[in-house]
């Protein structure tokens, strides 16, 4: 099991929490103004790297608070360098 440290709640088991995707993925400035393409690309397109990555987090079972933090997609390693 992967160990995710909430910054809120210190490090908790994984069941607790769910996957929010790609972190700095920012909502359209105009949404309605987006082609079909566009809308598509911003729904299901997201970086696959193998290593680094940033992604967001929902503590569902804690404290019910969303954060970003750096994992290795390659090893599951959480990096420092978390955040808010």
């Amino acid at each position: 099991m992967l160990s995710i440290p909430c910054p809120w709640c210190g490090p908790r088991d994984e069941a607790e929490f769910r996957y929010g995707g790609q972190a700095g993925v920012a909502y359209p400035a105009d949404p309605g103004a987006l082609t079909d393409e566009e809308w598509a690309r911003y729904l299901f397109f997201r970086d696959n790297p193998e290593g680094p990555f940033r992604e967001r987090w929902h503590h569902a079972a804690g404290c019910r608070r969303w954060f970003d933090l750096t994992r290795d997609t390659a090893t599951d390693e959480i990096l420092p360098g978390g955040g808010r």
